[in-house]
Order: C-alpha cells, then structure tokens, then sequence
C-alpha cells in the first residue's frame, strides 16, 4: 500500500534550516539526488539542541546512507514561530519533548498531516509528572518500588495523613523508614532527596543533574524532609552502589549499560574524553519483558528508563522518553537498522527491510576496547579462572566498651520499664530507639539534682553513689546531641515485687519494686580506626587487583564482578565495613551514604560462635598466672619454630614489676580527670558552643575534631564526667586492695582508654 510519489517541496520554509548540522548533513543535496521523489520523508521536529548532539547526528547520518530516506530537519525557528500549515510534510516523524519544546502544536501537525510516530505525542505528557509515570507502569504490571504519594494543593499544606518522625515517615498509615527516597511529583525537578537514618549517622544526600564531575552533595545536618510541595515517598533499595539505564529501539531490542549510582559518594567517573563512564551490562528474561512492555505501555518506540536491581528483582524507578546511548558505535548501527526496518514497514512495505549482508557506512569500533578475559591456561591445558576471593576484616580501632549498673526503685522508671515491655511485670526491657532513650534522658532528668548539694558527707554513701550513677546515665545519654541507637543501649530487668490489687478488683497482680538497669556505651569506631579501614582497603585494591586501577569498580558495575560486603549490626562494624569499602572501590566523601549503599546488614553472622568462653577462660587464668610468678612459660613442645604458639610469648621479663607501677598511673590519671570533672560544669557554660557534639555527624569524619580539643575538651563526644567514671572504673578493675589481686583482664581496657 505504497502512497503514490507526491512532489516534494526542494526547499524547506526559511528558517528551518537555521543551522547546517554537523557532520555531514547535507540535507539539500539530499533531497535533490536522483530518486528523491521516491524516498520515505522523516521528519525530525526535534530542538536543535537535541538534533545536533552526537548520538542523533551518529543515526541520522546512517540512515541517510541507506539511500532510502530523505531526513528533514525541521530546526527551532520553524517549531517556534511558524504555523503548522506551512511546516514541511513527511511520511514519519521523530517528535520527543524537551526543554521549550511546544508539544501542543507538534501534537496539531500529527492530527493535520497523519505521519507515521515513532514515538507517540500524547502519552510524553505522562513523562513530566512522576506519580502518573508510577501509576502507568503498574497499571501494565511492570514492577516499581514500594511508593506512596503526599499531593499538596499548596506549599506547606498540614496533612493528616501524613506523619514525620525522627527516622520515619507514614502517609496513609503506610510507613516508610530511613533510609528512604523523596522525589518531586514533578518529573523535571531532578532534585531527588535521600535520608538516612541515625543508626547509620543520620543526614540526607541531595541528587541532581550532573554538574562538572558532581551527581549529589551530602548534607550531614538536614534530617526534615521537604514540605513545599507533592513528593513520592518511596524505600531505598540497596543496589550495590550500581544504577542501569536501559535504552529500548523498539519493543525487541534493548541495549543495557550501568554506571555508578550518584547515592554512593556522588563523584561522576569519567573517561579520558570527559565522557561518563559506563558498562554495557546483560539483561535477564524477566528485564527484557520489561523493557518490551515500558516500551509498549508508554508508545515510545525509542525509551530510556532506569532499573533498580535489588535482592535478586529489578523495578523501574523512571521513564525518561527519547533517549539514546552515548558513545556505542555497536548500539548506533543497531539503532539505525531497527528505525529503518520500522520506517519500511510503517510507509514503504513493498521495499524489503531486510538488513543488506554490507551494512553501506564504514562502522569504526572504538579504540582501546578489547574483550575481556581473565582466563589463565593451567598446565594440563584447561582454562582457569579466578573464582572468588573473600575477604573476613575485623573492625577498626575503637573506644573503650563502658557498662553502667545500677539497681533503681524510681517510679518513673519502673513506669517506663512496664511501658516498653508490654506492661508485663516480669519481662525484662531493651530500650535502643530514639524515641525510647529520650523517655529516658526525660526520667533521668528529673530525677538528677542540678547541680552537687554541699551536704554531700551527710549523705548516706550508697545514696551518693546512685545519684552519682544516675548523673553518668544522663550524661551517657545526652551525650552527642541526639540519639543513634549504634552506640547506647539500655536494660531494665526487674528484680523485686509486691502483690497489688488488680485494676478491675479481681485478685491482685505483681507490680515491680526494683528492677537492674544496664547502659552499654561506646564502643565506636575512632578517627584512627575509620582511617586504618579506608587505607586496608586502598592497600587491598592496589595489591589484590594491581594495575586495576578504577577496573575493580567497573567489573563491580557489570555484575561480572558481583562484590557484597556484609557486618554484624554492630555500629563499629559497620563503619569499619564502610571505610574499607571507600578505599576498596576509590570512592570519596562521607561514610553514612557508603554504608546504605553497599553494607547489608547481617545480625546473624556471629551467632554460634559463643561456644569458647570456657577456653577463654582458661587462657586467662594460665596468662594470669604467668603475668603474677613472673614464671616464663615452659616451652612444652621444646621447638621454638612457633614462636606465636608459645604462652605468654612477647611478656617482658619484669611482667610482675609492670603491673603495681601501672596501678599507680592509672590512679593518678583518675585524680587529674576528676579535677577536670568537677570544673566541667563552669566550663561547659563558658564553651558552650563545644557542649553539644553531634556523634551522628562526626561518624562520617576522618579528620579529629580539632576545635574541641583547641577548647580543652575530649575527642570526639565524650565528657570529662564520662571520662572519670571509665578511669575510675578501670582503677577500681585493675587492683582489688582489699584482696591484693589484679585483673589482668583490665589491661586491654588500659590502653584502649590511653589511646
């Protein structure tokens, strides 16, 4: 059904030509060759911005070759100012949105002249608006993230249904906790939020177009969300630090390439030209489908879209429209064979759309690209390949680990106890949430006398040391500024109670009178410690992948590489797991939106392993005893050709000696500390800009807070009053007088605190 020649205007109206395109576009010579009459017309309504960028002239110029087509370029004074009447005709059109494009008028030029759409003008308004992009792809059940939409009528609209708390958001009753995504209902706005939960330093990572070699900013402090406008809420799926962007020709081909996803440290990598760069990648069954049914569901013959891989799925999280690959002479060749078998198909069916055995332009391979194959010939002539390499770290250097005991008979905090357990009188509690440990700190709070009274010799001893305890409680909590559950934990286990009347009067029930309770802090991983991490890691990468340079991370972005980090749930292990990480793949910045990114959290890992504590124990009361009788241990096997395997190998010979003189300086650092303990209190007044010390935001530095020590204050968020309790705790551990024994146990704890 071909439609009979019709003549051909030689001349486009003035202006449509408003530039000559690059690389040989020489459109009248074109259209006046011999033959002309009978070629397919495709008109490209498309800014000039869009027609003359690479990709676009790379397709054109090779679909102009196959002889069969004539390509009219419409140019941006003909879309912008003149009638559609006098627009030129075509038989297909390449028509996409972009910026100060008017789709309208191009959607009136379609209905006025009917060519053949590659891409369909009515559904690219689906494009600018996020949430009817969603919407759309679930009504063709393509799978998207787990979403949901907070619409305002005006900016800063109160909403019931939704709720912000510290490290949650909730709309409709669906709640959504941190790390989650926010991103405007506005799909032209590509500022996209991420937030990060205090657990893991807390903070927000803002994503954006790219700017030089920039895709997103941390923001340690921003812990709101936005409420100017609509959002989509949505879960953050870790992806393994890797995007992929798919780019369909029609609903049979999709090309697939990934690059480093802008959560992980936000640096754009580039290639020797300045290019981004990225790697092609394969798509399984089940992403074809989808590419296939975006590509159908939307009637964009040429699509981009994004795909997060999670868990072993894939979702799309965005519908960009007409989009090409950059820099894949492979993908253009491709792209140019699929757009001229549907422009036959679509106006020209008598001629043959089988590709030609030569391709008519001479395809050019890039340089510099090579297959890649690390297989090794073995000696019997196989071809072998390197696996798996795994790698088990243990966390870096870390604080002190503290322990606080006290029995309490408090009301409010037998309350609070009840309050979290369920209201069961014999349960014991965890409180590890923020919001717990601030009903906490509130209790504790009121409990605590302001300040030391002077009567304090007429107090009953055991009553000071309890409200001293306390005083170390409430300090403990307010320490850092805000709550990061990584750090504190607290128990409440009841002891005693007493039968009381029921509530309704039937029988009587236990109502605790005492209960233990147990803080745990510190723990965390040090400036030293996050630096040791990082720089494992570097030295990692440069020895166990030499002259890999950035390669590690590239096999990591095609899945060939498949790289998985995973830690216990302890915060100095997840920190640790993050830095290493940072100088494994070379990537920069703060640590918290590394760990989001690449660290799956596994609690489970260190379970079974509680089985030694009878031979740890053992190995202690045989250290002990060669520590106290000086005795050196006998060599048992009578070979020194293990030198590790002797006990108590490396002891200085005047172990014994050590010990007393080491007792003394840790009783005179705890005399020096209290001084500074007790004229905390004035001094926190005068400095206090130093007082409150974020520990959430500190987590991501590797630089020592500097100014806190210019103001005479610990490192990192501890207290002088902290600081008293954990010497004179180690003091107290280290030498029992009474008894005349020491604790060789205490001497790590020793030097960590020294440290």
């Amino acid at each position: 059904h071909a439609s009979p020649p019709r003549p051909r205007t030689p001349r486009s109206p003035p202006g449509s030509r408003a530039r000559t395109p690059r690389g040989q576009i020489g459109l009248e010579a074109a259209a006046m060759a011999p033959g002309a009459a009978d070629r397919v017309a495709i008109g490209v309504c498309v800014m000039e911005k869009k027609v003359f960028c690479s990709p676009m002239e790379q397709i054109l110029e090779r679909l102009r070759a196959f002889g069969e087509f004539e390509i009219i370029i419409f140019g941006d004074k003909v879309i912008l100012e003149d009638p559609i009447e006098i627009w030129p005709k075509c038989d297909c059109l390449i028509a996409f949105c972009s910026s100060g494009f008017p789709l309208q008028k191009a959607q009136a030029y379609a209905a006025l002249r009917r060519p053949f759409l590659v891409n369909e003008l009515e559904p690219q308004y689906l494009l600018h608006d996020r949430r009817k992009v969603y919407e759309h792809l679930e009504k063709y059940g393509i799978p998207v993230p787990n979403y949901a939409l907070v619409n305002r009528e005006y900016p800063y609209q109160e909403l019931d249904h939704f709720i912000e708390q510290e490290d949650f958001v909730e709309i409709h009753g669906k709640r959504f906790l941190k790390p989650f995504v926010e991103k405007p209902a506005n799909g032209d706005d590509h500022r996209i939020m991420i937030y990060y939960p205090n657990s893991a330093g807390g903070g927000m990572k803002e994503l954006f177009r790219k700017v030089g070699n920039r895709s997103s900013e941390f923001h340690p402090d921003v812990r709101r969300v936005r409420r100017e406008g609509s959002y989509i809420y949505e879960e953050f799926m870790p992806t393994g630090g890797t995007d992929v962007k798919v780019y369909t020709v029609g609903p049979g081909y999709a090309h697939a390439e990934a690059r480093k996803s802008p959560v992980v440290d936000g640096v754009v990598m580039r290639n020797p030209d300045g290019k981004e760069v990225r790697y092609p990648v394969l798509l399984t069954p089940m992403e074809k489908q989808m590419a296939r049914d975006v590509c159908n569901a939307f009637r964009q013959m040429v699509c981009g879209f994004d795909l997060l891989r999670c868990d072993g799925r894939s979702y799309v999280c965005d519908v960009n429209g007409w989009s090409f690959v950059k820099n894949s002479y492979k993908y253009y060749d491709d792209a140019a064979c699929i757009m001229r078998k549907i422009f036959l198909d679509a106006k020209a069916p008598h001629l043959s759309s089988t590709i030609p055995p030569t391709l008519p332009w001479k395809s050019k391979a890039p340089e510099g690209l090579t297959r890649q194959g690390s297989g090794i010939i073995g000696t019997f002539g196989q071809s072998e390949e390197l696996r798996c390499v795994v790698v088990v770290i243990r966390h870096g250097d870390r604080t002190p680990k503290q322990k606080v005991k006290l029995k309490v008979t408090e009301e409010k905090l037998l309350n609070l106890m009840l309050k979290y357990n369920g209201g069961k009188p014999r349960a014991e509690t965890k409180l590890k949430s923020a919001v717990q440990l601030q009903d906490l700190l509130d209790a504790t709070r009121q409990l605590v006398p302001p300040t030391r009274s002077g009567q304090e010799s007429d107090s009953d001893a055991e009553d000071l040391e309890h409200i001293e305890k306390l005083r170390q409680v409430k300090a403990v909590l307010e320490e850092g500024g805000h709550f990061s559950g990584i750090y504190r934990k607290v128990q409440l286990k009841p002891l005693k109670w007493i039968k009381v009347p029921e509530h309704n009067g039937d029988g009587e029930e236990d109502r605790p009178i005492e209960a233990l309770m147990i803080l745990k802090y510190g723990g965390v991983l040090t400036h030293a410690g996050r630096k040791q991490a990082e720089e494992l890691g570097r030295f990692f990468r440069n020895n166990i992948y030499p002259g890999e340079g950035t390669g590690l991370l590239r096999l990591h972005s095609t899945y060939r590489h498949d790289l998985k980090i995973y830690s216990s749930d302890e915060g100095r292990v997840q920190m640790s797991a993050a830095a290493f990480a940072k100088g494994l793949l070379d990537l920069e910045g703060q640590l918290t939106p590394i760990l989001v990114s690449l660290v799956s959290k596994d609690s489970s890992m260190l379970d079974g392993l509680e089985d030694a504590s009878i031979e740890m124990d053992e190995a202690k009361a045989r250290l002990h005893e060669i520590i106290i009788s000086n005795a050196k241990a006998k060599n048992t096997n009578g070979s020194v050709e293990f030198p590790w395997m002797v006990d108590g190998a490396g002891l200085p010979p005047n172990a014994s000696e050590l010990l007393p003189k080491m007792a003394t300086l840790t009783k005179q650092v705890t005399a020096q500390v209290k001084l500074l303990a007790e004229g905390e209190d004035e001094k926190l007044a005068l400095t206090s800009s130093f007082s409150r010390y974020d520990q959430a935001k500190a987590l991501g530095k590797t630089t020592i807070d500097a100014a806190r020590i210019a103001a005479g204050l610990p490192c990192g968020s501890e207290s002088f009053l902290l600081m008293f309790a954990r010497w004179k705790k180690l003091e107290r551990d280290l030498y029992n007088e009474r008894k005349d024994r020491f604790d060789i146990t205490q001497i790590p704890d020793v030097y960590d605190s020294c440290k």
